[in-house]
């Protein structure tokens, strides 16, 4: 038996297959995606199984390009020989607001309290809903989990938690949530194997397209840079990371309405907005305009000064872990942050630092490094497996 894991976006549907032995959940044996969902789209299916890659064009047919993406995606699940048969699956769903503090197995009502929560992660959420709609209608013998990234910083204090606010909107649920969880618990599952000092004060940085970081002592989330929606904290691709309320008051009273504003904080900031050029960390490096390194130096800034922030708080620095696409892939950003964390005893090894770029979990510290610095690369999907296995057992 396995259990299939999937992350639906706008455009874009990931999946992975991983199955299950007793109470273990094994490595994916399938992995891929389907890009080009968007309206008008042309959709093409990618997968890796057992080690051999594929690519596939979806033809034309009745339905929209996702629910003919579904189809073509439970063609491959039942041709391919030797493919383990299906017992749940398993959806990463961004926000699970005040009420869900673990993952659940869908049911109308619930669907119908994280679709309030829309307008927290316009980006992911109403897409993740959309995906879990339409997995019911082409999977309906199969329960859909729903895999929440703010459970793993339920564990947050209130200090940690709530804003300076009117104690009337405390009520209403507006505070810190935090998320990337499901990254955070991957990452802090690997160092506990790995390392008997992940149990002490450690700093994780999932670092991509959406970046944050995450405190945490005795393995449970104690702080976050992310808020109450999927804006705050560190410069992004796209978004701004935090940012001065009054810069919103200002283009208020300049004429600007809500989706302009939205459009501009979730999609046109970031790495993006600062180069003009691109989101994308790797063409940026590759760039070398003024611009470019200005967006870098920026994104890194923010990283560092979160990164002293979180150590502040737990009153010290024990590991510290690299995730995410720019974490695990961005070599040079590694080291700019751990130069700039020297003050706290963090050495790190060039030549292991540039290895890790292709290797599985490794740690990039030297002998006499005060603090363990390790890259992780993240599965957010193996973990979301797991969860479905134990609703499901």
């Amino acid at each position: 038996m396995a259990i299939l894991a999937v992350n639906a976006g706008s455009s874009s549907l990931k999946f992975s297959l991983y199955p299950r032995h007793a109470d273990q959940i094994l490595a994916s044996v399938l992995s891929g995606s389907i890009q080009g969902l968007e309206p008008h789209g042309t959709p093409e299916m990618g997968w890796t199984f057992n080690g051999v890659s594929h690519q596939q064009l979806l033809q034309d047919g009745n339905g929209s390009t996702f629910e003919r993406a579904l189809l073509a995606l439970r063609s491959l699940l039942t041709r391919e020989t030797g493919m383990p048969a299906i017992e749940a699956v398993a959806h990463r769903v961004v926000h699970g607001g005040q009420n869900f503090r673990a993952s659940v197995i869908v049911t109308d009502a619930i669907l119908e309290q994280l679709a309030r929560l829309n307008s927290l992660a316009p980006l992911h959420q109403p897409h993740n809903l959309a995906g879990v709609r339409a997995f019911r209608l082409a999977f309906p013998e199969l329960p859909q989990i729903a895999c929440f990234d703010t459970a793993y910083h339920a564990t947050l204090a209130e200090e940690d938690y709530a804003f300076a606010l009117p104690q009337s909107l405390s009520e209403q649920g507006v505070r810190r949530y935090g998320f990337h969880g499901l990254s955070y618990q991957f990452i802090m599952d690997n160092l506990l194997e790995h390392s008997p000092r992940a149990r002490g004060r450690v700093v994780m940085a999932h670092l991509g397209n959406g970046a944050s970081l995450c405190a945490a002592t005795d393995a449970k989330s104690c702080s976050t840079t992310m808020g109450f929606s999927a804006l705050d904290g560190l410069m992004m691709g796209t978004r701004t990371g935090a940012l001065d309320p009054g810069v919103l008051l200002y283009l208020l009273e300049q004429g600007w309405d809500h989706q302009r504003l939205q459009t501009m904080l979730y999609q046109q900031s970031g790495l993006l907005g600062v180069s003009g050029i691109s989101a994308d960390m790797r063409r940026l490096r590759a760039d070398g305009s003024d611009a470019a390194r200005k967006a870098i130096a920026l994104f890194t800034r923010r990283v560092v000064r979160a990164s002293g922030a979180l150590t502040a708080c737990m009153g010290g620095l024990d590991v510290l872990a690299f995730s995410g696409g720019i974490g695990e892939h961005d070599a040079v950003l590694r080291s700019e942050v751990c130069t700039s964390l020297a003050y706290l005893g963090v050495q790190i090894d060039p030549a292991l630092n540039q290895a890790a770029i292709a290797r599985g979990i490794m740690a990039v510290h030297t002998p006499d490094s005060a603090v363990e610095v390790w890259v992780v690369p993240t599965d957010e999907g193996r973990v979301a497996a797991r969860e479905a296995a134990r609703l499901t057992a």
